[in-house]
């Protein structure tokens, strides 16, 4: 009897340990973003929640992929679940950067109604990519960061521009600048090096690459608010137990809200932090915002033209 309660048990035991799953996720933020704390806390609580049944481990700052390569990694099951600036993907559908067209959306309260028209249909532009977005978390609106005080668009011409995907390219081109991609964690180099002179980003981005170092001036122009976005594939979700899903799904939804609460406290603490040491802080002239709503006008009817139907439909959805 007790030989055959013996076999039960390493039984039992054995069909726990092979329902168990471990994840890799890969981000391209660094750990003391807060993006990245946030992941980090929802792979915590599936991981409590499970009891072990779900192990994610999150790969920050692009160690295990880089960020412009996540998305497919994701989808061709290299990794199962991973986490991308939504932006750079609108070069596939213009419904993946509507949340970085210039002075659309330019703060919190814009934003949050502007992702409930956005969530459901890059849901179904996803789908047909075998993945589920589990939620998404807004950057601090992207102010304007230079060495000297910019009075005007016309003080940006001729300036080395960072860009982080095609509507800031363009921005900075309209605004007679020249733009280059560079990525979060290459700022500071590319500076140092002369590959840039300004840039657009957040208050959190500009604090955590010690702009301070290359630059005086911040400008809270509040642009746009862009977000970050976590998604898996989806048959890595479908072979997990129904209540492994519930886990999840429960946890991406925590992670959310908590997500856009960090995310505005952010915006304030960080901004203090360039002025603690020694930016000079100060709310865009007249004349610069204007300019530069201007060039957002102008982008936002050259968008009207070429974007897809599904991103329209956000918009209109947005404007309602």
């Amino acid at each position: 009897m007790k030989h055959i309660f013996s076999l039960a048990c390493a039984a039992i035991f054995a069909s726990s340990t092979a329902v168990a799953e471990d994840w890799d996720m890969p981000t391209p933020y660094g750990d003391k973003t807060f993006h990245t704390a946030n992941i980090v806390e929802f792979a915590k609580e599936v991981s409590e929640a499970s009891n072990g049944e779900l192990n994610i481990t999150v790969h920050s700052a692009g160690s295990l992929i880089k960020h412009a390569e996540i998305k497919n990694a994701v989808r061709g099951q290299q990794v199962q679940i991973g986490e991308f600036f939504l932006s750079r993907l609108s070069n596939e559908d213009a419904a993946y950067g509507v949340d970085s067209q210039p002075f659309v959306a330019t703060s919190y309260d814009d934003a949050e109604k502007l992702w409930a028209a956005q969530k459901p249909v890059i849901t179904e532009l996803f789908a047909k990519q075998n993945l589920i977005p589990l939620f998404s978390v807004p950057w601090p609106p992207q102010g304007l960061y230079t060495e000297n005080e910019v009075k005007s668009v016309g003080d940006l011409k001729g300036l080395k521009f960072r860009a982080y995907n095609a509507a800031l390219e363009k921005f900075a081109a309209l605004a007679g600048a020249a733009p280059t991609q560079v990525e979060a964690s290459d700022i500071p180099q590319a500076f140092s090096t002369g590959q840039v002179e300004a840039m657009i980003t957040s208050p959190s981005t500009g604090a955590n690459t010690k702009a301070w170092d290359f630059v005086s001036h911040y400008s809270p122009i509040n642009a746009w608010v862009p977000k970050n976005i976590v998604v898996v594939n989806k048959a890595a979700f479908d072979a997990l137990d129904d209540n492994i899903k519930s886990i999840v799904l429960e946890a991406a939804a925590t992670a959310e809200v908590r997500g856009w609460k960090m995310s505005k406290q952010e915006t304030s603490v960080k901004t203090a932090e360039l002025t603690d040491n020694g930016m000079i802080v100060q709310d865009p002239s007249d004349e610069l915002l204007s300019g530069l709503k201007s060039i957002g006008v102008d982008m936002q009817n050259a968008w009207q033209e070429s974007a897809s139907d599904d991103a329209k439909a956000i918009i209109d959805a947005f404007n309602q």
